[in-house]
């Protein structure tokens, strides 16, 4: 029965229908649905790994013992497992494994625009792309086949728009499939001997991936009345095609992205006047147009830079929008804010009142680089702020300065400790402050190894923060409640005058969690009121100035009392229990 799915569970209920037996990924979005989806499926076993790199090898070991695995992750996450998957190229698998990636063009949730097709041709991976959650579902059952046939891993890549958008999939049922391990040294252990001789098979796969995308249906071409101007494009960027064009010119529709077909490509340009080639972030099939001696408008024409929509098409083609998809209203910024009650709220205040240079990381706690709070210096990457921090310091950044990096309880255990631990072995100085809202939090509320609950929410081991800080050498570690804003700015001006390294973890649990019991929402006192503002220094979106008065929104305020701590007069206060 047909039914409508996003993108990613289209993937996901791809992987279930392929057989597919292991999943292990870390949360990234836009991926992180497709795991969340497949895990409640009883036949798969699904995983939450502390980073992707952890998700993939496990994926490949999984492959080894000849069942049908997964591992999915956002483009800035294949970065992280970059190191397993150039050596899983040569290696190639035992059963089907299958590595979906998720690219954000317009970086609505990611610090960059990186484009993943890179990714597929460096490694000499082949990668398919749907363009709609009907694809979503056939490409990743496609994967499976063509890394057996092939024996290699096989990209999917979604970006935001096809994994967070609804369209028709028709499921079917599952298949079951696995084959026996066989030792085979030669071919998966990758000392130089053994690498050198399985290169050539990674070429030779290649040329006869190319060959099977000439013929494959996945590679279409869909005619259309005027020839003067022919299109090659793939994904979103196809369905805004067709939706600004309907048939009017003909489309060279490719599913299969890497490797890319020659022949049918240059077939293609002859039947037509003038090439284009539509495609988001960079010019990566319009290279491969051009390598093959082909003249085309690519990104002379269409920008590298943010997502695209009909009406972009439309301008760039000289055709009119249809109507009823051009957008002429105005959308009023909304820019994103920490939640009322959130816990780092407190501890940003702090460190900004103490002009402290912190170094921030990837999280929902990146929002404290928002004024009013203004809190953070850097965010490059997952786990930089430990490792940048420990570099300032050496370089004498930190004469004269107060210095902490901030990271949260998952992303120190993808690659937090990882710098702490180089800052023990090589005796820095600087405050690490882990900021443990016991949830993965900007991705949706996943579990992770300090929560003591697995994927499927099944109580499991819980890493102990503060053992392991003191287990790789750090001897200064304590707790803060970021609520108490006077523990917090004695902790950090005591931790950060000290000359080692030392650990706060300040500790709440995230306000938007469902255990989480609230106090009654703060009482504002209009006549004692003064309007100097102090209480907006925080930035909360309960608390707003009208009439020169402060004013509490009762359906936001979840009472955690930070904003009572600033005034001075005694003005906002906390509701007396009943």
């Amino acid at each position: 029965m047909k039914t409508l799915m996003l993108g990613n569970e289209a993937v996901a209920r791809g992987l279930y229908e392929a057989g597919c037996s292991f999943v292990s990924s870390y949360p990234g979005t836009p991926s992180t649905e497709i795991t969340e989806c497949i895990a409640t499926y009883r036949e798969v076993y699904a995983e939450w790994a502390p980073n992707e790199k952890v998700a993939m090898e496990a994926a490949f070991g999984a492959s080894l013992a000849g069942k049908r695995s997964f591992c999915a992750m956002k483009h800035v996450g294949l970065n992280v497992a970059a190191d397993p998957l150039f050596t899983i190229g040569y290696t190639g698998v035992n059963g089907g494994m299958v590595i979906a990636v998720a690219d954000d063009a317009g970086m609505h949730s990611s610090q960059n625009e990186q484009d993943s097709r890179h990714y597929a041709r460096a490694s000499k991976i082949p990668m398919l792309e749907p363009s709609d959650s009907a694809e979503a579902l056939a490409f990743t059952k496609l994967a499976y086949e063509l890394s057996e046939q092939f024996d290699t891993p096989v990209f999917i890549k979604m970006c935001t728009r096809v994994s967070h958008s609804q369209s028709v999939v028709e499921p079917g049922k599952r298949t079951e499939h696995s084959k026996p391990y066989e030792k085979n040294p030669q071919k998966y252990i990758m000392m130089p001997g053994n690498a050198k001789r399985r290169h050539p098979v990674v070429e030779e796969r290649t040329r006869q991936l190319v060959a099977w995308a000439e013929n494959s249906d996945i590679n279409r071409i869909e005619d259309g009345a005027d020839h003067s101007i022919g299109i090659i494009t793939s994904s979103t960027s196809y369905q805004y095609v067709k939706e600004v064009c309907g048939d009017k010119y003909p489309v060279l529709k490719l599913g299969m992205i890497w490797p890319l077909p020659e022949k049918k490509i240059l077939d293609f340009a002859k039947s037509v006047e003038k090439l284009i080639v539509v495609e988001e972030l960079d010019s990566f099939i319009e290279t491969h147009c051009r390598q093959l001696g082909l003249a085309c408008v690519g990104k002379d024409k269409f920008p590298c830079i943010d997502e695209f929509s009909q009406n972009l098409i439309a301008e760039k083609l000289g055709v009119p929008v249809p109507a009823g998809t051009k957008l002429d209203a105005a959308i009023p910024p909304r820019p994103p804010v920490m939640c009322a009650g959130c816990p780092h709220r407190g501890l940003y205040y702090t460190l900004a009142k103490n002009k402290v240079t912190a170094l921030g990381d990837i999280g929902c706690y990146t929002l404290g680089a928002v004024p009013p709070l203004a809190a953070l210096d850097t965010t490059i990457c997952m786990g930089a702020s430990i490792s940048g921090m420990h570099g300032f310091s050496k370089a004498g950044g930190g004469e004269g300065r107060k210095v902490v990096a901030v990271i949260g309880d998952s992303t120190f255990m993808h690659s937090g400790v990882t710098g702490l631990i180089n800052m023990a072995y090589n005796e820095s100085c600087g405050t690490v402050i882990i900021v443990d809202n016991s949830i993965t939090g900007m991705t949706g509320h996943q579990q992770n190894p300090t929560t003591g609950f697995n994927l499927k929410g099944d109580p499991c081991t819980k890493i102990d923060l503060e053992t392991l800080c003191r287990a790789v050498g750090i001897r200064r570690v304590r707790v803060v409640d970021p609520y108490d804003l006077q523990q917090c700015d004695a902790a950090i001006k005591e931790e950060t005058a000290v000359d080692e390294p030392s650990v706060i973890i300040s500790r709440r649990p995230c306000a938007l969690l469902k255990y989480v019991k609230h106090k009654a929402p703060v009482i504002a006192d209009a006549d004692k009121c003064a309007g100097c503002k102090s209480c907006m220094k925080i930035g909360c979106p309960a608390i707003s100035i009208v009439d020169k008065k402060a004013k509490i929104d009762n359906t936001l305020c979840t009472g955690c009392g930070v904003c009572t701590q600033l005034c001075k007069l005694d003005a906002l206060s906390a509701a007396k229990e009943a």
